[in-house]
């Protein structure tokens, strides 16, 4: 059990660090698009539930890399790094099976704090 908890997080180190950049590059979802499909559709907490398939997990870290990949329409765009790498490092872990990660989910897409902090 070990060894698959330590060969999934090197998997996840491995994918994150040689993953595309994609600085520069426009996001394929507006954060709108993002908030409909993830958050309102209801794709997270079926993720965060254990509930979804592999392509729907696959989907949520999609628009989770398209949302950081936004820019944020009001606020601190550090804290938008922070609180978007976070929910790709956990959609990305759950798509991979961790069931822990995926339990996070919830409270990392905390819509209050990020539109207190980010929406206008």
């Amino acid at each position: 059990m070990k060894f698959l908890a330590a060969s999934l997080m090197a998997v996840t180190a491995i994918v994150l660090l040689l993953g595309d950049n994609h600085a520069g590059e426009k996001a394929k979802y507006t954060i709108k698009e993002v908030m409909k499909d993830a958050h309102k559709g209801g794709l997270m907490k079926k993720v965060a539930d254990g509930k979804a398939d592999d392509t729907e997990k696959k989907k949520l870290v999609e628009l989770y890399k398209a949302l950081a990949q936004n820019t944020p329409p009001a606020g601190d765009a550090d804290d938008w790094k922070t609180k978007t790498t976070a929910l790709v490092d956990a959609s990305t872990k759950a798509a991979g099976g961790d069931a822990a990660a995926a339990a996070t989910l919830p409270k990392l897409a905390n819509c209050a704090a990020c539109h207190k902090a980010h929406k206008k």
